[in-house]
């Protein structure tokens, strides 16, 4: 079975990742309105067996929602072993990689500290077999009781500073890799184009794949931690001490007999403690720094998953920029995020008085066995090992079932590693931009387009040419197409039909990344990011984000400079935008992330049309695009921004330097135009230039009448 996606063969950006792992042979998608097969009895690759697992059973051809836990049968047991042995070890060593002596140290104290609770209790059946023995032939000294009570103080101090230890160590190891599985997540979200993610199996597969992402917070399946598998191995070893020592001591049927007591001892105070509540530990407070990087690292992790934003994203190439923000936002959480037993860990909380404590409490038994065959420290023994082993067999079980559902998480973010975005070209087929005097040179034949899950074609059979440094004004009735076809040439969308050149190359051989560096343009649904009117702006233009002059030029082309000088902190004004809420955390203050300006609809177009502008001016954009840049705004400031945009798209001589589309619903700017596209139905039913389809007299000329 060939899976609904195709896989990026770059190593570039993963160098730390095995090819094994992240890079097998490349996949083409399928056609997008194609249903997933499910694939054959064995799996060709880890997508398969991920897809197989959703599958429910009984239900050919239906999935289970994403994140749902995978029923444990026979059949998903294959799937997982089949996981398991082609991407585990890989995935463990990238990880291992990134702390390599950590790692080892973490391991190998994970499994030395799963002896421990079997050697304290042989350690205390020593000591209380040593008291009875003192007791018994009546040689009893106080200063014999006082050093085997200190070597058992200095061997619980000994173990302390090892799980002290261990613990700082874990909480290190866990962060550095929580940190890069989440960049990789994050990496991959923001690469991946529109048409890729409009495949809903893609989307189930992300969503799964940041399930995984999650978990390493202790997020995900049952709050289980991937790195936890490794604690399945110090679990089965501590229960192979405890059964060996138990074993070991017991002998003949009055053992056995005191084996049957401390079971029933053991077992009654943890059913007990199945209906006690336990108590929440304290939230530490949290600095006002820590409380800006969280509020920012939620901000971009919210730019880089909206839909709403990924073509701005994708054509301002913003890509690089979010990553490195949201990774040095990150970076402060994750110190701040230490667990509080990691950042308090002493030797007194280590040291356990009550477990002393109990041992003592036997000594009062020694008259009900010092004349049989079983000592107290026998007696110890057991009741110690048996409550271990009834804890360690409980988390066993508990930690494989959730370890046999992050197996398929584990596979989710392993295939998404390999999602290669539609629009990218084959690597044999790239051709790089090359610009043409002027402007962009477009030649449109018979382009035809249908959205996902859609029956009608959005396009139909649209044709037209434009010369380099022309303007064209596309014009129509809403849902006519202008969008669609805006999209499609800023290279957000594909065409399913016909073909597209660019300066005399077919569009789809350029790499996105290529071709949307020498274009500029305003959305209709332009996009409100949640953060400051600087950053709103010199989104359009990251290499200068930081350079406060472009800013203020862009802002002043489009006329905005009133809105930002009445904002109460200019460009450092927080904007508060629809659907995104900041959060409050413990220790900042309300004023800190509640304090944010709305603007009105023109006034975010003035800004959206600043963010535009910054990259617009620059001399190696060719193409501008304006879907309804005026929509919000009075007919006098209309006349402002398109003298603008006819200043800014020509030499100082007058000379052409740019072509520019825009779209309008006022039929009055479209005479500014070189060209006029009517477009009815999908399709472009009339081209020329405003005097030409006047005097043709069709449904142009009758819009025109109708709105002046």
């Amino acid at each position: 079975m060939k899976p609904p996606l195709s896989y990026q063969a770059n190593m570039r950006h993963r160098p730390m990742i095995s090819r094994r792992l992240l890079f097998p042979a490349d996949f083409q998608l399928p056609p997008r309105n194609s249903q997933p097969k499910p694939p054959k009895t064995e799996p060709e690759h880890v997508y398969d067996a991920w897809l197989a697992s959703r599958e429910i059973p009984g239900q050919k051809g239906s999935y289970l929602v994403p994140g749902a836990q995978r029923p444990l049968t026979f059949d998903n047991a294959q799937l997982a072993l089949f996981v398991t042995r082609h991407c585990t070890l890989d995935f463990l060593g990238v990880l291992w990689r990134l702390n390599p002596l950590r790692t080892t140290l973490m391991m190998s104290l994970n499994i030395l500290r799963s002896l421990f609770p079997a050697f304290r209790g042989y350690s205390q059946a020593l000591i209380v077999d040593e008291l009875q023995s003192l007791i018994a032939s009546e040689s009893f000294t106080w200063s014999r009781l006082l050093y085997l009570v200190s070597t058992e103080v200095i061997r619980r101090v000994i173990e302390g500073l090892l799980d002290s230890l261990a613990a700082s160590n874990d909480n290190i190891v866990l962060g550095s890799a929580r940190f890069f599985i989440e960049y990789k997540q994050m990496e991959q979200r923001v690469r991946l184009d529109v048409p890729t993610l409009a495949d809903p199996t893609v989307r189930a597969l992300l969503q799964e794949s940041d399930l995984f992402a999650r978990s390493f917070a202790g997020g995900g399946f049952g709050m289980l931690s991937p790195l936890d598998f490794i604690h399945v191995f110090s679990l089965m070893t501590e229960i192979a001490s405890h059964l060996f020592l138990i074993i070991s001591l017991t002998r003949g049927a009055f053992h056995f007999g005191v084996l049957l007591l401390s079971i029933f001892s053991t077992l009654l105070p943890l059913v007990l403690s199945w209906f006690s509540c336990s108590r929440d530990q304290a939230e530490s407070p949290t600095s006002a720094k820590e409380a800006r990087a969280n509020d920012r690292q939620e901000r971009l992790r919210n730019m880089a998953y909206s839909d709403t934003h990924r073509p701005e994203i994708a054509l301002f190439g913003l890509g690089d920029w979010i990553l490195k923000s949201w990774s040095s936002a990150r970076k402060v959480v994750l110190a701040a995020e230490q667990p509080l037993y990691a950042r308090n860990t002493s030797i007194i909380d280590q040291f356990n008085l009550m477990e002393l404590i109990s041992m003592a409490q036997n000594i009062p038994l020694l008259l009900l066995v010092q004349n049989s065959s079983a000592s107290l420290g026998s007696l110890t023994v057991y009741r110690s090992s048996i409550q271990s082993l009834m804890y360690a067999s409980r988390n066993l079980v508990t930690t494989t079932k959730m370890a046999f559902q992050g197996i398929f998480l584990m596979a989710a973010f392993t295939a998404s590693m390999k999602l290669k975005p539609r629009l990218n070209p084959k690597h044999d087929d790239v051709a790089h931009y090359i610009p043409v005097h002027g402007g962009v040179k477009i030649v449109a034949r018979n382009l035809s387009y249908t959205y996902p899950g859609s029956t009608e074609p959005a396009l139909k059979n649209v044709s037209f040419s434009l010369k380099a440094g022309e303007t064209l004004a596309i014009v129509g009735y809403n849902g006519s197409g202008k969008s669609t076809l805006a999209r499609i040439l800023l290279r957000i969308d594909d065409f399913d039909r016909g073909s597209l050149l660019i300066n005399d190359v077919d569009i789809r051989r350029y790499n996105p990344n290529d071709y949307h560096s020498h274009l500029s343009a305003v959305f209709q649904g332009f996009s409100k990011f949640s953060t400051t009117v600087k950053e709103n702006v010199g989104l359009g233009n990251v290499d200068k984000i930081a350079y406060k002059p472009a800013i203020e030029r862009a802002i002043h082309l489009a006329e905005a400079d009133t809105i930002v000088e009445s904002l109460p902190n200019g460009l450092r004004t927080m904007l508060e935008t629809p659907g995104f809420e900041s959060f409050s955390y413990a220790g900042s203050t309300k004023s800190e992330f509640s304090q944010r300006h709305g603007l009105s609809g023109g006034e975010w177009q003035r800004i959206a049309l600043a963010r535009a502008f910054m990259r617009a001016n620059e001399p190696g954009v060719d193409l501008l695009l304006f879907d309804e840049p005026t929509s919000s705004l009075d007919a006098h400031a209309q006349n402002q921004i398109f003298d603008t945009l006819e200043s800014i798209s020509r030499t100082p001589s007058g000379e052409r330097t740019k072509t520019v589309i825009f779209i309008t619903h006022r039929l009055s700017t479209a005479r500014r135009a070189d060209k006029v596209a009517m477009m009815e139905n999908g399709t472009i039913s009339e081209f020329g230039t405003h005097n030409e389809l006047i005097a043709q007299n069709g449904a142009y000329a009758s819009l025109y009448r109708a709105s002046v």
